[in-house]
């Protein structure tokens, strides 16, 4: 195809493809490309991904230590208390052998690769981090267990964060959802800033960083690329999950329009064309809204993928996913092999 948006590609994916990392200029074609011909940005992101990555997946599965309760009014979540939900007004906590049980689990079915334990609230207390250290230990202990571990517990300072890595923490997750300009429409209760403050407090005490976004809210595609710069230039995570909401009932985006698979293959697309060396994970709202098609998500340019649910929202089996990505001719690792 000879079309205005190849002949924007085409240098830009031979220039990533020889290791030079796209600038401003590329960003702002691609938001243009994206209202277009998504077909264009797969076929440029399947050989971005296949340069690097090969047909490797990464899976990785999460298990709530705490749920419920939690004072931030992020309008999507169903735990916040801006919610009318079970899970918003109150605080469920899992016990530590539920944790180690979940653990165990993601062993025994073959999908092997990352746990992480995911707290709500705003921040972690003292006793919070305990609890989840005490996990961190049982896990580590337990020879049927063979995962690297990561946690999401909101904000933590640096003396938390080397606590958590000296228990056996690799990575920490903590997103930042949207671009800078969109944030203060979905939540009051904290900062853009906060949330970076939280990133480099975590990276300073010793924590690799998984960092990324959630989508069908509303945002427009320079939001979206906006995210993506964000997280390449000031971030620079190990891994970035992308989700997409699903709405539920009882949450201020209950009655938000779903986006299709499509829309959700382009998004995937250009988050790897922006960011080509990086771990591209998709995760929650992979099912709902992707049905039929989320099989195409790996050569849309993901890289990794959730398995088994989401907190709130439930997931494709990990069996099932095994299936998919062995029917798709990938091969499931425990870690994404080194970019060269």
């Amino acid at each position: 195809m000879k079309t205005v948006g190849d002949r924007r590609l085409r240098p830009l994916v031979e220039r990533v493809l020889a290791g030079q990392p796209p600038d401003a200029a590329d960003a702002a074609a691609l938001a243009d490309l994206a209202r277009g011909d998504g077909a264009q940005l797969l076929a440029a992101a399947w050989r971005v991904r296949e340069r690097f990555f090969g047909r490797a997946v990464r899976m990785c599965s999460i298990a709530a230590g705490k749920l419920g309760g939690c004072g931030e009014d992020c309008a999507w979540c169903a735990q916040s208390h801006r919610s009318d939900t079970q899970q918003g007004p109150r605080t469920v906590r899992t016990p530590v052998e539920d944790v180690l049980a979940a653990a165990r689990r993601t062993t025994q079915a073959g999908a092997a690769g990352r746990f992480g334990i995911v707290n709500s609230g705003r921040r972690p207390t003292d006793a919070d981090i305990d609890a989840v250290i005490d996990a961190l230990d049982r896990i580590g202990a337990d020879g049927s267990c063979d995962v690297r571990l990561c946690a999401s517990l909101g904000e933590i300072t640096e003396s938390q964060a080397r606590r958590l890595a000296a228990a056996g923490l690799d990575r920490y997750h903590h997103n930042l959802e949207t671009s800078r300009e969109m944030f203060p429409h979905l939540v009051t209760g904290h900062t853009y800033d906060d949330r970076l403050a939280t990133l480099a407090a975590a990276r300073r005490g010793g924590l690799g960083l998984c960092c990324g976004g959630l989508f069908g809210l509303g945002e427009s595609w320079e939001d979206r690329i906006s995210l993506a710069l964000t997280l390449g230039d000031q971030v620079r995570p190990d891994c970035v999950p992308l989700n997409f909401l699903q709405p539920i009932p009882g949450t201020a985006m209950e009655n938000q329009p779903p986006l299709g698979p499509d829309e959700c293959l382009t998004i995937i697309a250009t988050f790897r064309l922006l960011l080509p060396t990086t771990d591209i994970k998709v995760a929650g709202g992979r099912e709902f809204c992707l049905g039929d098609q989320q099989h195409r998500i790996f050569h849309a340019g993901a890289t990794s993928c959730m398995t088994g649910g989401y907190l709130t929202t439930t997931g494709q089996s990990a069996a099932e996913d095994l299936k998919m990505v062995a029917e798709m001719g990938f091969n499931v690792v425990s870690e994404l092999p080194p970019v060269d």
